[in-house]
């Protein structure tokens, strides 16, 4: 993980929030193991109720003038330990980091005090044409990030 991106998040300024979720058969291997791509639904669920949250509606956004829609742009995860099927599991998301156009999180996946495994992603704003579109200050703000300069 990127130790600048781990500092921004470990201060207590960043908004965070989290959801549960639990380990359907759907999302194992053959050896009831969670298969590693279901960690990335996972994480996924946790970025969208973060901005849910937060009173942002996606299709609305996406709707109004030139829209605006969040791409996953680079996702880096450490699987540290096993998560196994009916496990109850909870991802917490908060944003570390903002560009222009970029946003950084840092999302966990823990069951209890245990880390499952950790991601640093870098999301994008775009138009609905794909061209890349700066996220506006009231998000900035909303996750308590300073308006850009």
């Amino acid at each position: 993980m990127n130790d600048t991106t781990d500092d921004r998040c470990a201060s207590g300024d960043a908004v965070s929030h989290s959801i549960p979720v639990r380990v359907y058969y759907e999302d194992t291997d053959a050896g009831g193991i969670v298969y590693h791509a279901s960690h990335v639904r996972f994480f996924e669920r946790g970025r969208t109720e973060f901005l849910r949250a937060l009173g942002l509606d996606q299709i609305d956004l996406a709707a109004e003038g030139p829209g605006l829609l969040f791409a996953v742009r680079r996702m880096e995860i450490d699987y540290l330990k096993a998560a196994r099927l009916d496990d109850l599991l909870t991802v917490t998301t908060r944003v570390c980091d903002f560009g222009g156009a970029r946003m950084t999180m840092k999302q966990v996946l823990t069951r209890g005090e245990d880390t499952i495994a950790s991601a640093v992603v870098t999301i994008v704003g775009i138009t609905r044409e794909g061209r890349a579109r700066r996220i506006p200050d009231h998000i900035r703000l909303l996750v308590g990030h300073p308006p850009h300069p």
